[in-house]
């Protein structure tokens, strides 16, 4: 099933997403960016959608709209507000990303609604079975008091917390949702990164080795995850990513090669957690991040990140671990996963290669 993984969707966070923003006084504008597949039903009938002329399109989105508020439901204290449809900007992609489940393709539906007097909080409603993709970023953003908080919705949970708009919620701590985030990052979403770090693994298998290398790995990551983020420093994703797959197949082959961790080796590990921070910063550029309390939220993914791959290492330690002392423990067990782990990077490397060289 690794071999099935997505070619360049490596960092691709499929979602849906509603912002909320409070702009005048009495109304809301709400922008809802949704993949209708499910709501077409196949991608082909979204592609036409996306590139019918305008007219025709026109036709089709305005039966899809009330469909879209449906699914997603914004309320003020009991009252369901009636969101008043203004504009739809479809997807640009090319006609294979629509037939690939793993690539995002949202459309934009833009609304208008009017609040009660009531002063009630907000909040999002999900109904059970609606047609969305999950999880569900749900922002709401006060411009005049510089505000912005996100809620994130997991597949399960039908509504949000409420949002208490008549006053300042400034103070609310983004921590534990981007923790949240960030270790889905790794688990079960971040192949690539959990074949990485299982490939530090099988030539580190004493937990002195294994934090020294993952700690490297964090330190490096988290520095060019950051310096991306505020846009300091950045690499176009048709470089990082294939780089990211080679990365793999290096760490496995070289468990192949080598049988002791050294300096060198440790050097390596910095060199490829640099690289692998731009590619969680790609990913980052399609998350909704606060605009208080930005550099917590950040943190809170970092941290995250971290605790997914102390998770993998914890789980392959106990699946293995226990034979590490085994005479036949690297010809048996080592060598041959190291060999998967690289052909499958190897494979990685070259399809990203082949689609980014059509894509360009």
């Amino acid at each position: 099933m690794v071999l099935m993984a997505p070619v360049a969707g490596a960092h691709t966070v499929m979602m849906t997403q509603v912002l909320v923003s409070f702009t005048k006084p009495g109304t809301l504008d709400v922008k809802i960016d949704v993949d209708l597949t499910l709501l077409l039903g196949t991608p082909d009938r979204y592609y036409e959608l996306a590139t019918a002329p305008l007219q025709r399109q026109q036709e089709d989105v305005k039966v899809l709209a009330p469909q879209v508020t449906d699914n997603l439901q914004l309320f003020v204290g009991q009252q369901r507000l009636r969101l008043e449809f203004r504009g739809f900007t479809a997807a640009k992609a090319q006609k294979a990303d629509y037939l690939d489940a793993s690539m995002s393709k949202l459309s934009r539906f833009d609304f208008v609604a009017a609040l009660p007097a009531s002063g009630e909080p907000l909040r999002l409603v999900v109904p059970l079975g609606a047609q969305v993709d999950y999880p569900v970023a749900y922002t709401v953003q006060i411009p005049a008091r510089h505000s912005s908080v996100t809620r994130w919705l997991e597949e399960g949970v039908h509504e949000s917390e409420p949002f208490v708009w008549v006053d300042e919620l400034g103070k609310t701590s983004q921590l534990v949702l981007y923790l949240r985030l960030g270790f889905r990052h790794i688990v079960p979403e971040g192949t690539d990164h959990i074949l990485f770090v299982l490939g530090l693994f099988f030539l580190g298998i004493t937990w002195r080795k294994l934090l020294s290398q993952t700690t490297v790995f964090t330190v490096a990551h988290a520095t060019t995850l950051f310096l991306s983020t505020y846009g300091i420093f950045r690499l176009p994703s048709q470089l990082v990513e294939p780089a990211i797959a080679a990365s793999i197949a290096y760490i496995a082959v070289e468990n192949v090669v080598k049988s002791t961790l050294g300096i060198g080796r440790l050097a390596i590990v910095f060199g490829f957690g640099l690289l692998h921070g731009l590619g969680f910063a790609s990913s980052l550029s399609d998350i909704p991040f606060p605009k208080r309390d930005f550099v917590v939220a950040l943190l809170g993914f970092n941290f995250g990140v971290d605790f997914g791959q102390l998770c993998v290492i914890g789980l392959a330690f106990l699946a293995v671990g226990g034979l590490r002392n085994k005479p036949w423990f690297r010809p048996r067990i080592a060598v041959p996963c190291s060999l998967a782990i690289a052909a499958v990077g190897l494979l990685w490397a070259i399809q990203r290669i082949i689609y980014y060289g059509t894509h360009a």
